[in-house]
C-alpha cells in the first residue's frame, strides 16, 4: 500500500542543519511487489474516498460522490422475480420522511435485486406499515436501530414498538455507516447489487449521495450530506442485515419445490 512515511533525519547531506524531519511520499509505482492483478483486486477493495491515499500516499480524505459506479451497471429494468429468491426489505422511519427499500436474492450469481420501494412523510405508522404489509407481510425487515428510541407522535410510545404491533416483522439492522456504504459500493462495482429502473426515488438519491468537506473547531472534516438519504440509509440496513434474514413467502407443502428446499446458505455473505 502507498504511504506517506515519515521520521527523524540526522546528518543528511544537502538539508540545513535545524531540519530534524523528512516525509517521503510513496506511491504503488514505488512498490516492486505489487504486480498489475494484485493491484487491480487491491484498488477495487478500496472505497472510493480512500484511493487516492491508498494507491499514491495523499494522506486526505477525499469529498465527493459515496457510490461513484455508472448507473448502466446498476440500474436494471423490471423482470419477474423467481418465487424461490429469498426477500426482505430495508426500513428507514421517520415522521418527516418514512423509506422502506425491498431486496430479492439470487442466490445463484449472488445478486441482491432492488425491486421495490416505499417513499412518503407526514403520515401516522398505520398508513407506513399497511403499505409495508402490502408487499408482503411475511417477509423481514431491518429497521434502522434508532427507531427503539424515537417517540411516536400519536400516543409517546415507541416507534419501533408500534410498528411491530401493526404486525411488521421488524429486526434492528447493523447500523455501521462507513461498513454499510463499503459493503453497498463493493456489490454496486461487482455487478452483485441492483436497483430495478422503477424505484425512481432510490436511484435518484443513489446519484446525489455525497460527501462535503465541513469545518469543524479541530479543522476539516469529510462528512455524508444527510439530506434525501432516507433510501441510501434503508439500502444499507437491507444488505447489512435484511438479507440475512431473507426468506420465501409461505405456502402450501403441495406446492413445495423440493429441489429449492435444499438450497443453502452462502458461506462467504451469510445469507
Amino acid at each position: 500500500m502507498a504511504e506517506a512515511l515519515c521520521g527523524v533525519l540526522v546528518g543528511a547531506p544537502g538539508l540545513v542543519s535545524d531540519m530534524s524531519r523528512y516525509c517521503q511520499q510513496i506511491e504503488w509505482g514505488d512498490v516492486p511487489h505489487l504486480d498489475d492483478a494484485a493491484k487491480a483486486a487491491l484498488f477495487a477493495s478500496i472505497p472510493p474516498h480512500q484511493r487516492d491515499a491508498r494507491t499514491k500516499g495523499i494522506p486526505i480524505l477525499g469529498a465527493g460522490v459515496i457510490y461513484p459506479v455508472p448507473d448502466d451497471l446498476v440500474i436494471c429494468e423490471p423482470f419477474e422475480l423467481p418465487e424461490f429468491w429469498p426477500r426482505a426489505y430495508g426500513l428507514d422511519p421517520d415522521w418527516n420522511r418514512t423509506a422502506a427499500l425491498w431486496g430479492a436474492w439470487d442466490r445463484e450469481s449472488d445478486i441482491v435485486y432492488c425491486y421495490s420501494e416505499y417513499f412518503s412523510g407526514q403520515q401516522p405508522p398505520s398508513v407506513h406499515a399497511d403499505a409495508i404489509k402490502r408487499r408482503g407481510e411475511w417477509m423481514a425487515g431491518a429497521v434502522d436501530p434508532s427507531a427503539a428510541g424515537k417517540i411516536s407522535p400519536k400516543d409517546g410510545s415507541r416507534l419501533l414498538d408500534e410498528y411491530r404491533e401493526l404486525g411488521l416483522n421488524l429486526i434492528a439492522a447493523d447500523n455501521a455507516v462507513e461498513a454499510g456504504i463499503f459493503a453497498c459500493y463493493q456489490r454496486q462495482a461487482a455487478g452483485r447489487l441492483k436497483i430495478f429502473r422503477s424505484c425512481t426515488n432510490t436511484i435518484a438519491e443513489r446519484r446525489i449521495y455525497r460527501r462535503v468537506e465541513k469545518q469543524t473547531e479541530n479543522g476539516t472534516r469529510v462528512v455524508i450530506v444527510k439530506d434525501r438519504d432516507d433510501l441510501m440509509d434503508a439500502m444499507r440496513y437491507l444488505i447489512m442485515t435484511g438479507m440475512q434474514h431473507a426468506s420465501t413467502e409461505p405456502r402450501d407443502m403441495d406446492d413445495y419445490d423440493g429441489e429449492q428446499a435444499d438450497r443453502s446458505r452462502s458461506s462467504v455473505t451469510g445469507y
